[in-house]
């Protein structure tokens, strides 16, 4: 705020208001409503997800304003997320993950995917780690 930079502020304050409607959606549950750090990292890599989308679609409609305010709320969320992993490390991480799994032919996808979810939130995208999982297991 005292930097003066709206589009950051107002990303930040949207950052806060997703962590904060997940806490109210949690006060039901046992644990008393906390949200943990894995989930605030999913939380926000969800608002990138859908950030990306919405500026796929604002270039396809030659909007491009509006999808060059998308890509920079992108770039302020990302310096919230643990550094994303590169193609070796998430190949080591896709071995490691059906190891630890026992996962021998594509009907584990699942639960690699699944423990892959547990250990890597936020650090890497699992849209497109499916595809390499699928063709580790096939």
């Amino acid at each position: 705020m005292r930097a003066k930079s709206a589009e950051r502020l107002s990303t930040l304050r949207l950052i806060n208001a997703a962590i904060k409607d997940r806490e109210i959606a949690a006060r039901g549950e046992p644990d008393g409503g906390t949200v943990g750090d894995d989930e605030i990292l999913g939380i926000m890599a969800r608002m990138i997800k859908q950030r990306h989308e919405s500026m796929r679609a604002y270039e396809e409609g030659g909007r491009l304003e509006l999808a060059e305010k998308e890509a920079a709320e992108i770039k302020v969320i990302e310096e919230f997320l643990p550094r994303q992993m590169t193609a070796e490390e998430t190949e080591a991480a896709i071995e490691a993950a059906v190891v630890a799994t026992g996962a021998t032919g594509i009907r584990d996808i699942g639960r690699v995917m699944a423990e892959l979810k547990t250990r890597y939130i936020g650090q890497m995208d699992f849209g497109s780690v499916g595809p390499l999982v699928k063709a580790r297991l096939g």
